[in-house]
């Protein structure tokens, strides 16, 4: 049996409008978390994390962050020893909004302590804003947590 040109031309473009619908119908099926629900007004105050984040580069040390199985610490540099420290610390997951987290600390302690317990094993994006002497400190830090 011999297909014709003519058959073989539809049959390419009945797989090509198969494939697309196919694909419109996976892409509507897909579900995508915004970082942030009100991304409009965070955006026009951006200007302030840009500024705390040049405050943050002019320091002679970074924040320093690191885990193990019971707590994640974040330790801030010794310039600030017996200042206090208010400080609000987000991990964001970009896997899975459920996971992200939001902490609110004010200490005169150099360091500051989470516990893993309230956080899943996955890579978060730790976005740490803190104030000292009034004035405003930003740093963005990957971090994995993973289960042992």
């Amino acid at each position: 049996m011999k297909i014709g040109w003519g058959w073989k031309i539809t049959i390419l473009y009945s797989g090509f409008v198969v494939l697309m619908v196919a694909l419109v119908v996976a892409s509507s099926r897909q579900h995508f978390d915004l970082v942030n629900k009100k991304y409009y007004d965070a955006e026009i105050g951006y200007q302030k994390v840009i500024d705390a984040n040049h405050n943050q580069s002019v320091l002679p040390a970074a924040v320093n962050i690191h885990a193990n199985q019971g707590i994640v610490t974040v330790d801030f540099p010794d310039v600030f020893k017996d200042k206090t420290i208010d400080c609000n610390i987000e991990f964001y997951a970009p896997v899975n909004a459920e996971w992200d987290r939001s902490f609110k600390f004010s200490t005169q302690s150099n360091s500051i302590n989470v516990a893993r317990s309230l956080l899943q094993n996955t890579r978060y994006t730790m976005k740490i804003s803190y104030i000292v002497d009034g004035k405003s400190y930003y740093q963005e830090s990957e971090i994995l947590l993973r289960a042992s």
